[in-house]
């Protein structure tokens, strides 16, 4: 649970993102995720676009004797990956792209992917390359968010992002709500060459402190910084705190109980076998 009080912002994007995001939120996805694709002893995983590792770690506590990779395109993440503890044989972090994996065909057993696909420039190619990276029977498991509407503290957040900086402005956080159905990902893993393709709708209570807190994490700690970039510090703070006003405003009542910022989050999970 995160404790109750205003989040102290200073670090660096990954460093805050590990401190905050990963509790509130990815860890839940990740207990999910590894606890539906059942790693087991012995085996090969890899996490692509592993971020700072939290399904990496969750896999790795599972397969004893086995080996867990971690890959991500930024460099920061993984620099805070390094510094965290983990149980069992010592995890590789590497730096490289979900569209080139570099990787031997057939290297993996289980290839995991937290969130991370919606962000892929080339969503079919990263799939062929996380297929071609698995044993003859391999097997796959990621999600992805679902329509933003379904996950209405986002939902509310770019509404306010809108109303505030202009019609773009919520561009960004958009696109990781870009899956419109949990076919459009069944479809994904059928194109890329996968069988038994399964793929689940879930839902986890998401809540940080204050609606203050998710406004002020969300643009400091995720590329949507870019968003303010350009201002100086006390124009950046006032507007953030206009973003959070109108993005209770936009909120259910019942969502903002007690002070904090509390709502539902719906993602696709999807799993799927190497058709050979």
């Amino acid at each position: 649970m995160v404790d109750h009080h205003h989040w102290q912002l200073d670090g660096s994007a990954p460093e805050l993102y590990q401190r905050y995001l990963v509790p509130a939120i990815t860890t839940k996805w990740a207990e999910d995720l590894v606890g539906r694709a059942q790693p087991q002893a012995g085996e090969d995983v890899l996490d692509v676009a592993c971020g700072t590792g939290v399904v990496a770690r969750l896999a790795n506590k599972r397969i004893v004797q086995g080996h867990v990779t971690g890959l991500d395109l930024n460099k920061g993440m993984l620099a805070v990956a390094r510094t965290l503890p983990s149980e069992g044989v010592p995890i590789d972090w590497i730096q490289g792209s979900a569209l080139d994996l570099p990787f031997p065909a057939g290297k993996f057993d289980l290839v995991l992917c937290q969130l991370g696909l919606q962000f892929f420039p080339d969503q079919g190619r990263a799939l062929r390359e996380m297929r071609r990276v698995l044993s003859p029977s391999g097997r796959v498991a990621l999600s992805v968010y679902s329509p933003i509407e379904r996950t209405p503290g986002a939902n509310a957040f770019v509404l306010a992002l809108d109303r505030v900086l202009g019609p773009d402005a919520s561009r960004i956080k958009r696109g990781e709500h870009s899956f419109v159905n949990p076919n459009q990902l069944h479809e994904r893993l059928i194109d890329a060459g996968f069988a038994e393709v399964e793929v689940q709708t879930v839902v986890q209570s998401i809540e940080f402190p204050s609606v203050l807190d998710y406004v002020r994490f969300q643009l400091l700690a995720t590329p949507m910084a870019a968003l303010l970039s350009d201002r100086a510090e006390v124009d950046r703070q006032v507007a953030i705190r206009k973003i959070a006003l109108e993005t209770a405003g936009f909120s259910d009542p019942a969502m903002l109980e007690g002070g904090r910022f509390s709502f539902p989050q719906e993602a696709y999970v999807g799993g799927a076998r190497n058709a050979g």
